[in-house]
């Protein structure tokens, strides 16, 4: 188990310096949906950072949360692979369906949260702000 968790600490930490390289980008794609829930409002909206180092906090909490959502599936099959030398054959073959949907579903899963579940709230959180306030939203 320490072998696994060493090799999953590795991947992790080789993602993270190469998320970090395109943090930018990927902020740039998370905010994506409140740009486009705010672009045919009549409010000037922009969003702010209200520390001196909350712009490179922000990008390091972005890497390690994008290269934790790219490495789960590994550390997943890590945690299988430590596992399975204990099942017997017929308890491997009835997890089998879920060990293949498990990747499938959490990529589903993250895409819904995208492209569905944020539009929509932040339309709806959006619906409470003041009409005539200059809004500043700290990140």
């Amino acid at each position: 188990m320490r072998q696994r968790l060493i090799n999953s600490s590795i991947f992790l930490a080789i993602l993270f310096v190469i998320c970090y390289f395109f943090s930018e980008y990927i902020y740039g794609f998370l905010v994506e949906p409140y740009a486009d829930a705010v672009k045919n409002d009549d409010i000037d909206r922009r969003l702010i950072f209200t520390a001196l180092q909350e712009t490179f906090l922000t990008y390091l909490k972005v890497s390690f949360f994008a290269a934790f959502f790219i490495t789960s599936p590994f550390i997943l099959i890590q945690v299988w692979k430590f596992i399975a030398p204990g099942l017997y054959n017929h308890e491997k073959k009835a997890i089998m369906p879920y060990l293949i949907l498990t990747p499938v579903l959490f990529l589903l899963g993250g895409m819904l949260v995208y492209y569905l579940i944020m539009p929509l709230a932040f339309k709806f959180f959006l619906s409470f702000e003041s009409v005539g306030i200059n809004t500043n939203l700290p990140i």
